[in-house]
This record gives structure tokens, C-alpha cells and sequence, in this order.
């Protein structure tokens, strides 16, 4: 174990795509898991901004945990 946290690295992550933007990898899966987040909450629970947070969690989740 690295000692790192899934925290750690979700924030590195994070700020990966802040600074570098488009150019980033994990941008496009962002946006994407946002889109359908807020897809989602929009027709499931009726709180697309909800939805989108939760859609872009799992998004930096899942590119984290690989």
C-alpha cells in the first residue's frame, strides 16, 4: 500500500483537470458522468444540480480507483 488515500488522489485528480483543462484525460469522463448525473436527477428526483454533483463524484471515482 502507498499509504495515499482515495482522497489524495481524488484531489489530485482534480486538480489535474483544473489546470490543465481540455488537455486533461479525465475531463471528458467528467463531463460526461455530469451530463448523465444531471440527466438523472432531472427525471428521477427532479434536482438536476444534485444529480450532476453526483454524476461528476462518480466520474472522479471511478477514474481514481483504477
Amino acid at each position: 500500500m502507498s499509504g495515499r488515500n482515495i482522497l489524495d488522489d481524488a484531489k489530485d485528480e482534480v486538480v489535474g483537470i483544473a489546470k490543465q483543462g481540455a488537455k486533461h484525460p479525465g475531463t471528458k469522463p467528467l463531463i460526461a458522468g455530469t451530463a448523465i448525473g444531471a440527466l438523472g436527477g432531472w427525471l428521477l428526483i427532479g434536482g438536476p444540480v444534485i444529480g450532476g454533483l453526483a454524476g461528476a463524484g462518480l466520474a472522479i471515482y471511478s477514474r481514481v480507483k483504477r
